[in-house]
């Protein structure tokens, strides 16, 4: 079968057909590029194989390239990465792969097309097109790549379990691509994602991590999850999220599964938002369920305290899957403890010191936090779920009421540590701190307005309740 080279290609593999025609190097594009490209998706990647050297190609093409463009080497992988236009070009000579059993990291030796081929992933990145000689633009597929495109089909190039353990981070991928793509994994191939499941230990948490954030960013990433969950990988990456799944009954009562509703929540929330954070605030949002869940004969299944225990165990999960510590992490926190604020707000007789607590402590990130609570709403009785979402409508209006009219959104009360401490002449001390905090609840109780005259008059009071005059 003939490739069909778009017009803005040729460019490109004239150059690199010319080169390798020099150099006598036998060259193809393989993998991630020509299959998107046959799927009509966009693809910023390109791979380059050469039966040759694959940095002395790049660095002669580079060569050739006006203006000539920065050749990165990699010597320790003999690769060589160039950029043309908005193209990332990587370079490299067909090789073979040996592995060790505890180690993902082979032994690599020259080889032809086929041993490259070989060692592919999947037989859908094992397409490849060339582009010297006779083989100009045409497909080269010894795994029927092809037809798994058609029939949308993930599916190991050989026996899978070489496959997966000479390198089982294409558990992951396996389960990735059939979750972007939306394609089913191949039968055999599946099973054995469960029997090698533990090979996944041997595989950094960097490279596991972006493999699970792809899933997330997918249009779907419940069809991921799911498998992940089946075939018992996820219990091993991320034992927590699994812990979710389950079903307990008690006189009768039960509960809902809480892995399920937040598969929901995820896939709700990716219909509003393509934020990464703003989805791994749904996977976390009731991440805490399992250590807070007590029966209550009265009430039957309850998780309370769930909202501020997910909040607290948010960082040490972060920490173990490598995921950053920073304010992306903090953010998370913040939405998974005040999660429950808004429904809470909906009740008749809410406080308009209630709205200023939550306008405060949201912030700037209010408004996902209002995306988060309406993606929280899963159930399937209709009616239920439209009232839910005209009482949120009625705590958008009142919070923008009071917002307009207090401006505490992002608010630093009007009165610092510094102003208490030279009021009142004294140095650093626990009284700053009484001082301040009682100003800062009187103004987000309503007790004083939100100015300036009015907090000091009341610092004033406090001083003189522990004895402070003013200097």
């Amino acid at each position: 079968m003939v490739f069909n080279i778009q017009p803005h290609e040729r460019e490109i593999f004239t150059l690199i057909e010319q080169t390798a025609t020099e150099l006598n190097y036998p060259t193809f594009v393989v993998g991630g590029y020509v299959r998107d490209r046959l799927l009509a998706r966009p693809s910023k990647d390109m791979d380059i194989v050469c039966v040759g050297n694959g940095i002395r190609l790049a660095q002669n093409v580079a060569s050739r390239m006006h203006p000539i463009p920065r050749v990165v080497v990699y010597k320790r992988f003999g690769t060589a990465m160039l950029k043309c236009k908005d193209l990332e070009i990587e370079f490299v000579g067909a090789r073979k792969e040996s592995y060790r059993h505890d180690s993902r990291k082979p032994t690599v030796e020259e080889g032809s097309l086929e041993d490259d081929q070989n060692r592919r992933d999947f037989t859908i990145n094992a397409l490849a097109v060339g582009l010297t000689g006779a083989s100009f633009g045409h497909i080269i597929d010894p795994f029927g790549g092809l037809a798994h495109l058609e029939s949308k089909t993930i599916k190991t190039p050989l026996e899978p379990g070489k496959t997966f353990s000479d390198d089982p981070l294409r558990m992951l991928r396996a389960i990735r691509f059939a979750t972007q793509l939306g394609f089913a994994i191949e039968s055999n191939t599946y099973e054995a994602l469960s029997k090698y499941k533990n090979r996944i230990n041997i595989i950094s948490k960097e490279r596991i991590i972006t493999e699970i954030n792809k899933i997330i960013l997918s249009p779907t990433p419940s069809v991921g999850f799911k498998m992940l969950f089946d075939t018992g990988l996820l219990k091993i990456i991320f034992p927590e999220m699994a812990a979710l799944q389950g079903v307990d009954y008690k006189d009768g009562k039960g509960h809902k599964d809480n892995f399920y509703h937040t598969l929901e929540v995820l896939d709700n929330i990716c219909k509003k938002t393509n934020n990464l954070w703003l989805r791994w605030a749904a996977i976390m949002h009731d991440i805490a369920k399992p250590p807070t869940k007590r029966f209550e004969p009265k009430h039957g299944w309850t998780f309370h305290g769930h909202e501020a225990l997910g909040a607290t165990m948010t960082p040490r999960i972060f920490r173990r899957l490598k995921l950053p510590m920073d304010h992306k992490m903090k953010y998370i926190q913040k939405l998974v403890r005040l999660h429950l604020r808004p429904i809470s707000l909906t009740k008749e007789n809410i406080t308009d010191s209630a709205i200023r607590r939550l306008l405060f402590e949201a912030g700037d990130d209010l408004e996902d936090l209002m995306i988060l609570c309406e993606a929280d709403i899963t159930s399937k009785n209709s009616k239920k779920v439209a009232r839910y979402l005209a009482n949120y409508e009625l705590v958008r209006d009142k919070l923008k009421e009071i917002e307009a009219k207090d401006h505490i959104r992002n608010w630093q009360p009007p009165i610092t540590g510094e102003m208490i401490m030279e009021t009142f002449g004294i140095s650093p001390s626990r009284q700053v701190g009484v001082i301040k905090n009682a100003i800062r609840e009187a103004i987000l109780d309503g007790v004083i307005s939100n100015d300036y005259d009015a907090a000091f008059e009341f610092m004033l009071t406090e001083g003189a309740k522990v004895g402070l005059r003013k200097v």
